[in-house]
C-alpha cells in the first residue's frame, strides 16, 4: 500500500474532501473551459498543457499520491495558476466531480497496460469507460489517448470506431505514431528512446459545428 505524504500545496485537492459537484469556477476563480488529464504521473504534461494554454482550467488527476506531489511541486516551479491536482480514483471522481457536457478536452497518457493476457480485463479504457466519459464532454471536445504498447494502442483505436457517440479526428487513419506539438511525457520519451512507437488516438465528441483539435 502507497504511504500517503502530507501534500500542502494550493494546487492540491484531494477527492475524498471535495463537495459533490464542486463548483469548478469558484475553485479556479474564474469560468475558463474546463480541461481533464486521468492519470497525470508526474505531471510533466499536465504542466506543460496548463502553461502553453491559460485560458483553460486544467484539472490534472491520479490515484496515487507521489505522482500528485510531484506534479504539484511542478506547478509550482513553473507558476501555472490554472492548474488543480485532485488525487482521487478516475469513476469514482467523474461520477461525483463533474456534470455533464462540463469538459472541453480528455486526455489519458499512457494508462498501465496491464500486459499480461489475463490481466487486460484491468485495462482502465475500455468500452464501457469511454462510452461514460462521452457523456462528461461537451458537444465538440476532444478525446485524446496515447500508448507505448501496441495491443493497447490497437484495441482502444478499435473499439472506438464502434462508439456512436464519437467521431475519428484523425480519419482516414485510426492512429498515428506522431501528433506536432503534442507535449511528450518522460515516460514517453523513454519508450522511445527504447524504439517504441506511441500510439495517438483522437476523437472529437459528436455534435453539428464541431470544432476541431489541438493536434490535427
Amino acid at each position: 500500500m502507497e504511504t500517503l505524504i502530507p501534500i500542502d500545496s494550493p494546487f492540491f485537492l484531494s477527492g475524498a474532501e471535495l463537495d459533490d459537484q464542486p463548483a469548478w469556477d469558484m475553485i479556479f476563480g474564474t469560468g475558463q473551459p474546463l480541461v481533464l488529464e486521468i492519470g497525470c504521473g508526474i505531471g510533466d504534461f499536465a504542466v506543460t498543457m496548463a502553461n502553453r494554454h491559460p485560458g483553460w482550467n486544467y484539472i490534472a488527476l491520479d490515484f496515487y499520491n507521489k505522482g500528485c506531489l510531484k506534479t504539484c511541486r511542478r506547478a509550482e516551479r513553473m507558476g501555472v495558476q490554472n492548474l488543480r491536482v485532485v488525487r482521487d480514483e478516475a469513476r469514482a471522481f467523474l461520477a461525483r466531480c463533474l456534470r455533464p457536457a462540463s469538459l472541453q478536452s480528455i486526455f489519458i497518457n499512457c494508462p498501465d497496460p496491464w500486459p499480461k493476457r489475463r490481466q487486460r480485463k484491468r485495462r482502465l479504457v475500455n468500452e464501457q469507460f469511454v462510452g461514460g466519459l462521452a457523456d462528461y464532454l461537451l458537444p465538440g471536445g476532444s478525446l485524446y489517448f496515447t500508448t507505448d504498447f501496441a495491443d493497447y494502442g490497437v484495441d482502444v483505436a478499435r473499439l472506438m470506431t464502434r462508439q456512436k457517440r464519437f467521431e475519428n479526428a484523425l480519419a482516414p487513419d485510426l492512429w498515428r505514431h506522431d501528433l506536432t506539438g503534442y507535449p511528450r511525457t518522460k515516460y514517453m520519451l523513454k519508450f522511445m528512446a527504447e524504439g517504441k512507437e506511441i500510439y495517438f488516438v483522437h476523437y472529437h465528441r459528436t455534435a453539428e459545428g464541431q470544432g476541431r483539435g489541438l493536434y490535427e
